[in-house]
């Protein structure tokens, strides 16, 4: 046992004494997700609407530009089947709005929602000059009354095109929505990274966006590098799936 304790130890002496160990490298920052909102362009999108999970009808976007710095966004879903023909999945929305440097202004709003049992049409203005909007229509009273506007003020339709012009991965957006007589701070958060998203026979690698201060009505929706309006929009109430608008195409006009 001596002896071979001896052995080893002469052994060891007898090679060379070992380099020291190379430090690791250091990992590779992993690179940020490339990310360039589109720009506010003319455009058409239609998509292919859903109502609790079942195929109802179909909706269309579409911006079109009237002349200096004057915009406007629509948007309509029609129900052709089933219930959702008949429970209100019939709505026209509009503003008119000023693109302002990378601030949009809204100037007017109107919507109209059609339904076997029911109907609506309301129409707003939003009066920079004096600093209030109104609404006007088939709206409770307390609804109708003026209310202070505030730079930024988005309607519904507005906080779309802001998302899309916005949003970055990890980014959060503030938003004071202003629309039919109603004021609502609306706060969102985009994801880390991007996923992939199936629509129809399309496959978006997409970012999700959702609303952090819905309740129960909660807000999603994915959007894609290089498409001008979001590929996917769903709303859903006390975590069912209400409605759900998939991109079926889109073109510039």
């Amino acid at each position: 046992m001596a002896s071979l304790l001896c052995t080893v130890a002469i052994a060891q002496a007898q090679e060379p004494p070992s380099a020291a160990p190379e430090q690791a490298a250091a990992p590779l920052p992993v690179p940020a997700i490339s990310w360039e909102a589109p720009p506010l362009e003319p455009f058409t999108a239609t998509y292919q609407a859903l109502y609790k999970g079942k195929e109802a009808g179909d909706a269309t976007m579409k911006v079109t530009h009237t002349g200096g710095a004057q915009w406007r966004v629509d948007m309509q879903v029609v129900g052709r089947r089933g219930f959702a023909s008949v429970l209100g999945l019939n709505l026209e929305q509009s503003t008119v709005f000023e693109k302002q440097g990378e601030v949009y202004v809204p100037i007017s709003q109107a919507t109209v929602r059609k339904g076997l049992f029911l109907g609506k049409k309301v129409s707003g203005t939003y009066n920079w000059q004096a600093g209030t909007a109104q609404w006007l229509g088939d709206l409770k009273k307390e609804r109708t009354q003026p209310i202070p506007l505030q730079p930024g003020d988005q309607s519904a339709l507005l906080i779309n095109l802001a998302i899309m012009r916005d949003a970055r991965p990890g980014s959060q957006m503030h938003y004071r929505y202003v629309d039919v007589g109603r004021v609502r701070q609306h706060d969102y958060q985009a994801a880390a990274d991007t996923e992939n998203v199936q629509v129809g026979d399309l496959s978006y690698n997409a970012l999700r966006v959702h609303r952090t201060n819905g309740g129960n009505d909660e807000t999603i929706l994915w959007i894609a590098n290089g498409v001008p309006t979001p590929v996917r929009i769903l709303q859903r109430e006390d975590g069912e799936d209400r409605i759900d608008l998939r991109l079926i195409e889109y073109q510039g006009v």
